[in-house]
């Protein structure tokens, strides 16, 4: 006899949200539970007038439930395949599943595809998976075969990298492994862009993918251009910029191991020391203590505020490192400036920009205004999930 599930009841007036379909259900909003769920149980959720507003995984923490469902469902096999092959339609119909120039991309991107503590990332034939809630993890071996059905002759590999990102308070001990396969690299192409991808030993799941069209919008104004990219890791920018002609790329990261890897990038798209340098340093000291003066400066950091408690000191960060590359830019250069940042919304990113025109007086007129791209989708009832914004800016 299968287990009855934990009813979680929430206060009057704390149910709206759900109502409109917001994915989190915050402790706060919580009257009571009948009975008493583990970390990754499959709850259901009702108003204080016992009306089901949907299903959700529990978890220990400030947001007590994830919604997956918003009614009455049997989350079976099925069901999920319904959820991952929805994702890969609309990857389809965004020209990526089947794309002769990029083989690389986000299947699953969490809340945007109504399938919220789960990321995947597809590499030229290797899905990468990484769960953030217990009760997605507990469906990895049936996503594989979901995957692996999709896929069919294509899919080479599944790793699941998720020993960093599951909730410390889960008490779930695990390791990274192949769920299928055990291709642990491979080279995949973006816009004809080449790239080594480790999803073993790399950060994230392997590559930033969320950053490819602003990627592909560098390279309309790189050729015959001086560039600078910070916090480069796997020098995805520069890449892109010296395929589209770029005369003289620098990259800079703190980490050697990020700087190796750039390395290896940029010898693999076949270019050498004469147009590609790398220095492994710290960013801000970098600007500096550079006499160059650039082109095109790219700003790339991770993010600076993971909760609202440092908010302020993220926006102060931000101010000072784009007001020191604003110092290094030559006149008529172009600066693309990047926050990661969730608790920075985008109105606060530009303001902040805006005051580091104004300390260091240069004249800024906003080119574009960028995000994540398509297939890191943000669904309308979660803004939450619109987290990466930045800019491009003609400096006077």
């Amino acid at each position: 006899m299968a287990k009855k599930r934990v009813q979680v009841i929430l206060k009057s007036g704390k149910d709206q949200a759900v109502q409109r379909r917001h994915p989190w259900v915050f402790s706060g909003a919580i009257k009571k539970m009948e009975g008493e769920p583990a970390e990754g149980d499959i709850v259901e959720v009702y108003n204080n007038h016992d009306e089901l507003l949907g299903l959700g995984h529990y978890q220990i923490g400030s947001i007590t439930v994830r919604m997956f469902s918003f009614e009455e469902v049997n989350p079976d096999l099925s069901f999920w395949k319904s959820k991952i092959m929805k994702a890969y339609q609309m990857r389809k119909a965004i020209n990526l599943t089947n794309n002769n120039q990029t083989n690389v991309y986000r299947l699953v991107f969490a809340e945007g595809d109504e399938l919220p503590g789960m990321i995947i990332d597809y590499y030229n034939g290797v899905a990468v998976l990484q769960f953030h809630s217990i009760g997605m993890y507990r469906l990895r071996n049936e996503f594989a075969s979901i995957l692996k059905d999709i896929y069919k002759e294509e899919l080479v590999a599944i790793f699941d990298k998720s020993a960093e990102t599951l909730p410390f308070k889960s008490e779930v001990e695990l390791q990274n492994e192949f769920l299928f396969g055990d291709l642990s690299d491979t080279v995949v192409s973006e816009y004809n862009n080449k790239f080594n991808v480790n999803w073993v030993t790399g950060q994230k799941t392997g590559f930033f993918i969320d950053q490819r069209e602003n990627r592909r919008l560098l390279m309309d104004y790189s050729k015959d251009k001086t560039v600078l990219n910070t916090f480069c890791y796997t020098g995805g920018f520069s890449v892109a910029a010296l395929n589209a002609g770029a005369k003289l790329v620098h990259s800079v990261d703190s980490s050697k191991k990020a700087i190796d890897l750039t390395i290896q990038n940029i010898e693999l798209n076949g270019f050498d020391s004469n147009i590609h340098q790398s220095f492994a340093s710290d960013t801000l000291e970098f600007l500096k203590e550079s006499k160059e003066k650039y082109d095109i400066i790219i700003l790339d950091p991770p993010a600076y505020a993971k909760h609202r408690d440092v908010k302020h000191n993220a926006v102060q960060g931000y101010k000072r490192l784009n007001a020191q590359a604003l110092e290094n830019i030559k006149s008529g250069g172009i600066l693309f400036t990047f926050s990661c940042s969730q608790v920075v919304d985008r109105h606060l990113f530009d303001s902040t920009i805006m005051s580091a025109a104004i300390q260091v007086g240069r004249s800024v007129r906003i080119m574009h205004h960028l995000s994540q791209p398509a297939d890191h989708p943000c669904s309308i009832f979660h803004p939450e999930g619109e987290y990466l914004k930045g800019l491009v800016v003609y400096v006077e």
